[in-house]
């Protein structure tokens, strides 16, 4: 059976998917032009990753 991380090592990832994904949100809004194809569909898959990320979170705080 695999190696499960830790609450502490999903908060920690969830925390770097965040801040990347604002990264792009940043850039995009500093720009003043609408984001490329390229950044929307990164930010949409960081957001699926976070909430994946953050439902183990949950499940692993709620001791499943």
């Amino acid at each position: 059976m695999a190696q499960q991380a830790t609450v502490a090592q999903l908060i920690d990832l969830s925390n770097r998917l965040k801040s990347a994904q604002r990264a792009i949100i940043d850039t995009a809004a500093l720009s003043g032009a609408m984001p490329t194809e390229t950044s929307l569909r990164k930010i949409s898959d960081l957001e699926g990753a976070i909430a994946a990320v953050d439902v183990l979170i949950q499940e692993a705080s709620d001791g499943r």
